[in-house]
């Protein structure tokens, strides 16, 4: 969320002075319009700053909480374009059950959500990842925030991780974009452009997007995507604007459950191996995005905001996935035959939010108070209808070693159609009191009423709860000075869960504790190496987690309560005038809090069992090196990632994915004044590894070796 503050709207000549506020997280380096040597005299200035929703006039250095940002030169220099792969570099984060690649799953400090459906996060502060909205892009995002820890408390109804929060690029009213096109391995095209401009001198647009077509070291795997974003920005006057964004993507696909594993034997088949049917054609996912969010500075001390969200997305197409019940795989009798169920999926949603919060200061009795007062609502509805044929074992089977596609495909007839809708609405209070030069109290409360109606079509049953949450945070920072700070929290949470288990009953929300601390810091207050980062102990614990149902595939079940203790560093380093560093670490101990047995399942998980795809050590370093002492105007670099061995199914604890590290480097150079050449090779050492697992005849193989060459030109 952006306010823009002009100073002289009579005359923008198109050389704007740009001002960094210091209660502001990040800003994407394409929003920073750079001074040109022209006298002062002749300059009129255009002063932009931004303020993140749910964050008040509060710097992130000074809250009680661990935030590490992914901006956008992290992108450009490692070539990404969605967005899952880009939260590879937060070592908090872990991949999950992707949904045979249709979607971004993930967890965040060892949490992961309802494995059968996309994570959720935040784009610009308004929910983006409920639903079905395919892979997210990376063509609009100035920067990713990963806020570290349950925000129930204000932001509301969130996992106890952390809450992960895109914001995208905003108009300007300087012209300048570029056009970018790129070749990768496997057949892999893809063109991104982006440009914006002033049309008036209140009105600014912006319009970016991408087309692309990829293939896949997967045998018949496709992956072809359309997406545009454009966005347009009215400054109505000195103190208030409107801004209006727009976004639409069309994914196709084919849907892919990745490989088998037998006997833990992880060369089982070749990683490109496709065991479902490439006659089932792209399954399709189709999805819009408005936001609307309007900006109102009422003095120096006291702003205003207030936004609209509307999302619908649909996700349609068949799939021929691996039989999981035992007792129906033929796999486990000969080792060759994989007995298949015929699927279709018809999914679709539709979410609706506002949101409305006033922000400032004031003193009291000695003390400076900084408060967020605000509310929100939201009406979500969610379809899942799932369509399937599962025959007898051996029926609609395929050899894994000598795969003949095209068999005749069995009709499917519906197994459930849920269609759940729920209604919400929040309240939320925060300030954070400046008690002395050095302590800071940050007091945090929110109020929530919900809603949830589950019909199922099938069953022809109807269940509603309604349940009221309060959630507190409280908070202390110890400031020692401008470049060290300690801090403490405390938190709780909860978060409505959609969805039914097999005999259609719905979860309770889970709630969640948390307890947080951590030192950040910046050296350059010392005079030493310029460094700054953050180093956070947490020990969190939420009730009710789900996870996949191996027996009913397509359902969750609950595995009662899980905790997770941990230690995460995020650290960037300037190592020497032309050498930076970025380093992620985290170790986490994810485990069950009891007993649970499921007598559908037959399997007992004692307390202190790992969660299915969290490992224990997650690693990430990125080093870039400037080249212009070599006379080079560019620049080149390594990215390293190391993940450690995880479960990789829920109801089988001898199932364990292994460690891998991937290797990458990648060179930019500048052939001119406007086109610049980039070179990405990923997983240089030709790692064969596991990206994430459902079961040991869904595991998803990571990809080989990728070298692509892109070319820009800007303007």
């Amino acid at each position: 969320m952006a306010a823009y503050f002009i100073s002289n709207r009579a005359a923008l000549l198109g050389v704007v002075l740009f001002v960094f506020d210091s209660s502001l997280t990040a800003l994407a380096v394409e929003d920073a319009l750079h001074n040109t040597a022209i006298p002062d005299s002749d300059i009129e200035r255009l002063s932009i700053h931004y303020r993140q929703a749910y964050r008040g006039n509060v710097p992130a250095t000074e809250l009680p909480q661990a935030i590490s940002v992914l901006d956008e030169q992290l992108i450009k220099d490692s070539g990404l374009t969605r967005f899952q792969d880009l939260l590879d570099y937060s070592a908090s984060v872990a991949r999950q059950n992707n949904g045979g690649g249709l979607w971004d799953s993930f967890s965040l400090r060892g949490f992961p959500g309802n494995e059968n459906m996309p994570s959720g996060y935040l784009i610009n502060g308004f929910n983006g990842g409920r639903g079905f909205s395919g892979h997210r892009d990376l063509s609009n995002v100035a920067y990713v925030e990963i806020l570290k820890g349950p925000g129930s408390a204000l932001y509301g109804r969130s996992e106890p991780g952390g809450t992960v929060n895109i914001v995208t690029k905003k108009p300007q009213y300087q012209t300048s974009g570029y056009l970018k096109a790129s070749k990768g391995s496997f057949d892999q095209y893809r063109l991104e452009g982006d440009v914006t401009s002033g049309i008036t001198d209140t009105l600014a647009f912006r319009i970016n997007g991408a087309w692309q077509e990829h293939d896949s070291f997967r045998d018949y795997v496709f992956s072809d995507k359309k997406i545009v974003t454009p966005s347009l920005r009215w400054q109505l006057s000195d103190e208030s604007s409107l801004l209006y964004e727009v976004e639409y993507l069309k994914q196709e696909q084919l849907f892919d459950r990745g490989i088998v594993v037998l006997n833990n034997n992880f060369n089982t088949v070749p990683r490109s191996r496709y065991l479902g049917e490439p006659n089932d054609g792209a399954t399709t996912v189709d999805a819009t995005g408005h936001q609307l969010t309007y900006e109102y500075e009422l003095s120096d001390d006291w702003s205003l905001t207030a936004g609209y969200n509307y999302r619908d997305s649909s996700l349609n197409g068949y799939s021929s996935d691996a039989e999981l019940a035992k007792g129906r795989q033929s796999l486990y009798d000969d080792g060759r035959t994989l007995t298949r169920q015929h699927r279709y999926r018809d999914y679709a949603s539709e979410d609706h939010s506002v949101r409305a919060e006033l922000s400032g200061q004031f003193d009291t009795g000695g003390l400076r108070h900084n408060l967020l007062l605000g509310a929100d609502a939201y009406h979500y509805r969610l379809k899942t209808g799932l369509y399937r044929y599962r025959g007898p074992k051996g029926a609609y089977a395929i050899d894994i070693f000598a795969p003949q596609y095209g068999a005749a495909q069995p009709d499917v007839s519906l197994l459930y159609e849920n269609r759940e809708t729920q209604n919400a609405w929040g309240a939320y209070l925060q300030d954070q009191l400046d008690l002395t030069g050095h302590w800071k109290l940050h007091l945090g409360l929110r109020f929530d009423r919900y809603r949830q109606e589950i019909a199922e079509q099938v069953k022809s049953s109807l269940s509603d709860q309604t349940d009221q949450r309060v959630s507190p945070k409280v908070g202390l920072v110890y400031q020692w000075s401008e470049a060290l700070s300690f801090y403490g929290s405390y938190s709780e949470g909860f978060l409505p869960l959609s969805g039914t288990d097999y005999a259609g009953n719905p979860f309770e929300p889970e709630e969640s504790q948390s307890v947080e601390l951590g030192i950040k810091f910046n050296s350059t207050g010392f005079g030493v190496l310029p460094i700054n980062g953050s180093l956070a102990w947490f020990d969190a614990q939420k009730s009710n987690i789900l996870t996949s149902d191996p027996v009913n595939v397509g359902f969750s079940a609950t595995l009662g309560e899980a905790k997770s203790t941990g230690l995460e560093l995020d650290l960037a380093a300037e190592l020497t005038e032309n050498l930076e560093a970025k380093l992620s670490y985290a170790y986490l101990n994810t485990r069950t809090a009891n007993d649970s047995l499921n007598l559908d399942w037959g399997v007992l998980i004692p307390a202190g069992s790992p969660l299915v795809n969290v490992p224990k050590h997650t690693g990430s370093l990125v080093l870039k090196q400037d080249l212009n002492d070599f006379s080079i105007d560019g620049h080149l670099g390594v990215t390293w990632r190391y993940v450690d061995s995880r479960l990789g199914d829920s109801a089988d604890p001898s199932f364990q994915l292994p460690s891998y590290q991937l290797l990458g480097v990648f060179f930019a150079t500048r052939l001119g004044e406007s086109v610049s050449l980039a070179l990405n090779v990923d997983n240089l050492l030709d790692e064969h590894y596991i990206a994430s697992s459902y079961s040991a005849l869904w595991p998803v193989p990571g990809e080989p070796r990728n070298v692509k060459v892109s070319v820009s030109y800007e303007f």
